[in-house]
């Protein structure tokens, strides 16, 4: 097995850029995990090209230390491996995993999110929206980067299991989902109809339309849905954040099909 002693040793610094830069992961088609639950998570979904791990951790995990593509590193390492010198001695590098394109048109179960810029949220609706059988999830511009270290964190490893489709039309990638019958639904607080209003399933597909907690969604890809949505609240909270309204709406409809 490969020992890694230098902090600067080439696989250490580019692993360091790889969680550090959108614009490598997405020139590599590779991404960067910390810790050993959600490498472990991401390895059954996720071809791992690599894997560093301090002695300690490999006693810990053996299961990860067994990987024909460990290898073990030196405490000074993992410290910069992780930014800090706390840590769990587990480091990964997986392949971004690419859905067949069958599933794009397939897919009648999906959510959708418009610039939400929080990683903890969009990383809490991934965790939400595969725990409640959703198929996919649209992500329109300006949403962060589901394989970011914090993202995933969120995701506890969701952004490997469930397909990704990243457009950079959102209403038009809306329209094209009602042109094939499923139903598209907006979250939004105005012009909008609660949630118990609406009766019955959708057998052509629902998708579930989440915007940011500060702007919400554009007029455009309101536009672009059939109906604007809302959660029922008492009047002393305004609104609920991204994460956690999304996480309704998916639980909610988590029947529909």
């Amino acid at each position: 097995m490969e020992y890694i002693a230098s902090r600067e040793n080439p696989k250490i610094k580019y692993a360091c850029k790889l969680a550090a830069s959108a614009a490598l992961r997405a020139e590599a088609d590779a991404f960067f995990a910390e810790g050993p639950r959600l490498c472990a998570e991401l390895a059954k979904s996720c071809r791992a090209r690599a894997v560093y791990m301090t002695a300690d951790a490999m006693a810990r995990w053996p299961a990860l230390a067994g990987a024909e593509v460990a290898a073990q590193i030196s405490e000074p390492a993992a410290q910069k491996l992780a930014g800090v010198q706390a840590h769990q001695g587990v480091f990964a590098i997986f392949d971004t995993p690419t859905p067949a394109p069958a599933r794009f048109a397939t897919a009648k179960r999906l959510l959708a999110l418009e610039k939400v810029q929080d990683p903890g949220n969009v990383g809490t609706l991934l965790r939400s929206a595969a725990a409640f059988g959703f198929d996919m999830v649209v992500l329109g511009p300006g949403c962060a980067d589901p394989f970011a270290p914090k993202t995933l964190r969120a995701s506890v490893g969701a952004a490997g299991r469930i397909p990704l489709w990243p457009v950079a039309d959102l209403p038009a990638a809306l329209t094209t989902l009602r042109g094939r019958g499923v139903t598209c639904l907006a979250a939004a607080l105005y012009n909008s109809k609660p949630l118990s209003a609406l009766q019955g399933g959708q057998p052509g597909g629902l998708c579930l339309v989440v915007g940011n907690e500060g702007q919400g969604l554009t007029d455009e890809t309101v536009a672009a849905c059939d109906l604007a949505v809302r959660i029922p609240m008492t009047d002393q909270v305004e609104s609920l954040n991204a994460g956690v309204a999304g996480s309704v709406l998916l639980w909610h409809f988590r029947g529909i099909d």
